[in-house]
């Protein structure tokens, strides 16, 4: 996500040509998407990054669940 934003703070900043991003090469902002472009839909399912992180949700919702559970027992 922050790369994203990191793209898009960039677009703006030379689209408005403010400061020293007013020389910035639109080279360079293509370049930074086709790269967060290969890492989200290749590297990361390669790394299996997205599918950790689905885990991670599933395991925060049945911690959740076990704790509503017990906690109305008592």
């Amino acid at each position: 996500m922050p790369i994203i934003l990191l793209i898009a703070a960039l677009c703006l900043l030379r689209y408005f040509e403010i400061w020293r991003f007013a020389e910035l090469s639109w080279w360079w902002i293509v370049g930074l998407m086709v790269f967060a472009f290969i890492w989200f839909e290749f590297l990361e399912p390669m790394l299996g990054l997205d599918k950790r992180r689905a885990h991670d949700e599933d395991e925060k919702r049945r911690q959740d669940r076990i704790k509503q559970s017990f906690g109305k027992r008592k």
